[in-house]
């Protein structure tokens, strides 16, 4: 799951209330798609921050309420305000996550490009920029071995 750290980071993840926060605004279907179908409580996330100054694996998140309708994409005050949703019909899902880990520091998309195993992490394809792409157990493993080893 990616997120630009100066509108929610990891460390804000981790400062919530029970360290939990509703991952919502998601307005590409694909993306959606991958919340609403692939999501399940207690899978591990990787929690990747973009646009930053390193870009990367900031640490590791999990599912912790699966996908429910976003509430955001109903209310006009909001920067997700969806004018075609409706209460009887939002085509919008969110689901929770929580904080799990928090690594020592961001393992980066140079060092993720470098890593045998990765070749095929669809984070690192070009012209991908879905905030919510699915990553392979293997793949899971592998930046969560960089990140704990650092």
């Amino acid at each position: 799951m990616k997120s630009e750290p100066d509108v929610f980071s990891l460390q804000d993840l981790k400062k919530r209330p029970k360290q939990e926060e509703p991952w919502n605004g998601v307005r590409n279907y694909q993306a959606r798609n991958h919340m609403r179908d692939l999501m399940s409580l207690g899978d591990r996330v990787l929690f990747y921050h973009s646009r930053a100054e390193t870009i990367g694996v900031a640490g590791l998140a999990e599912i912790s309420r699966t996908a429910v309708s976003d509430p955001s994409a109903l209310d006009p005050k909001s920067d997700y305000f969806d004018a075609k949703a409706s209460p009887q019909k939002n085509p919008w899902v969110m689901v929770f996550v929580h904080f799990v880990a928090e690594f020592k520091r961001v393992v980066s998309r140079d060092e993720l490009a470098a890593a045998p195993g990765l070749e095929n992490m669809l984070v690192l394809k070009r012209g991908i920029r879905l905030s919510v792409q699915p990553v392979t157990m293997d793949e899971y493993s592998i930046v969560k071995k960089l990140g704990l080893s650092l």
